[in-house]
């Protein structure tokens, strides 16, 4: 038993009477989205170069709308079920040739015709699963996309706070060098400033430790460890500053004299 004829197939459909272009030409355009699904059939049709593709476009556009309109379907849901092209009218003209001679010419024009309907149960649940699949990968690149840009941000505010810290440095190494308190190295200072809290009361306790470094090594003072917590806890409170720790070294000296 054969199948229904073509212009019996069931779904909802669009037509194009008397378009002014050969039914053989149209055929070849149809032939492109026959058994496709409407967006595809949609891709194909805006890049085809034919002439056609045009007046196919604007007839499936339309079947869609009938569809979503009168039948209460879903435009995504939709497939190329059908689609044929009949022959139109055809008018003569007639073209002079050489010697009093004559030839006719034939326009033509077609009838279109493009049937859509429901995609079957299995072929729906296949297309559901590839957007779904599509959606999930474009969310973990967006994802991926936005933790290389976080950790690159991260990445460059410590290096920023690195350079920072390291510039600190050498301007506080600088000013004690020009005071002539103590040739201080700014890789180390960096390296302490890195460890300590940073804060007022940190670049005091670094100017502080670099001074009683300094009269160590003229041999005003030998700081012991309990003066050295002292000046550090001073330090802490910001009650203390590079002047106070030099007459509080003074004092220990004098006291150790008069003894």
């Amino acid at each position: 038993m054969t199948g229904p004829k073509t212009n019996e197939r069931p779904g909802t459909r669009a037509v194009l009477r008397n378009a002014l272009v050969s039914a053989t030409k149209v055929r070849v355009v149809l032939d492109l989205i026959r058994g496709l699904e409407v967006q595809r059939a949609r891709d194909v049709l805006l890049f085809c170069e034919r002439d056609a593709a045009t007046l196919v476009g604007k007839l499936l556009d339309s079947a869609i709308a009938n569809a979503e309109k009168n039948d209460g379907m879903v435009g995504d849901e939709l497939f190329v079920s059908a689609c044929y092209a009949d022959e139109g009218r055809t008018n003569k003209r007639w073209r002079p040739r050489a010697r009093g001679r004559a030839t006719r010419i034939r326009k033509r024009s077609s009838h279109i015709t493009v049937i859509v309907s429901r995609l079957p149960q299995d072929r729906l649940a296949r297309m559901r699963a590839k957007q779904a699949a599509e959606i999930s990968a474009r969310r973990a690149r967006r994802v991926a996309g936005g933790r290389r840009a976080s950790e690159a941000t991260q990445t460059d505010a410590r290096e920023g706070a690195r350079r920072r810290r390291r510039g600190k440095s050498e301007e506080t190494a600088e000013a004690a060098e020009e005071a002539g308190i103590v040739d201080v190295d700014a890789e180390a200072l960096a390296e302490a400033e890195e460890i300590v809290v940073e804060g007022p009361a940190a670049e005091t306790v670094v100017e502080e430790s670099a001074a009683v470094e300094a009269l160590e090594e003229e041999g005003i003072v030998d700081a012991d460890a309990a003066a050295v917590e002292a000046a550090e806890a001073a330090d802490a409170a910001g009650a203390t500053e590079v002047t106070d720790a030099t007459e509080s070294a003074e004092t220990t000296e004098q006291e150790e004299g008069e003894k």
